[in-house]
């Protein structure tokens, strides 16, 4: 299993600097709800809440990166990633507000 940081060759593995970088960003998207908590009453999430979501986009951002790496052709890439973005999307809605009545999501 070969690794480079730069080249034609791709990746095998999850480098660090992947790692930290999808960690960064769900941290950054995370903090908007944390802000606004500070401002408005309208946004009252626990630390449930925040774990969860922590959890959600952090697989999500995995799961982009791997289907990045590992599927050769362009088409497949994006239809996987469109497929990940619809899974991430549904499952968030069904969390905030239960589009389909689950008990996954409080029902």
């Amino acid at each position: 299993m070969t690794t480079m940081t730069g080249g034609n060759i791709p990746a095998t593995k999850l480098s660090a600097k992947r790692l930290l970088r999808i960690t960064l960003v769900t941290a950054a998207i995370l903090m908007a709800p944390l802000i606004a908590m500070q401002f408005t009453r309208e946004v009252n999430w626990t630390l449930s809440d925040f774990v969860i979501m922590g959890i959600l986009l952090m697989g999500t951002g995995l799961l982009f990166d791997l289907a990045a790496r590992k599927i050769q052709t362009r088409k497949a890439r994006l239809i996987t990633i469109g497929v990940i973005a619809f899974g991430f999307l549904f499952i968030w809605a069904e969390l905030a507000v239960g589009l389909v009545g689950s008990p996954f999501a409080g029902s």
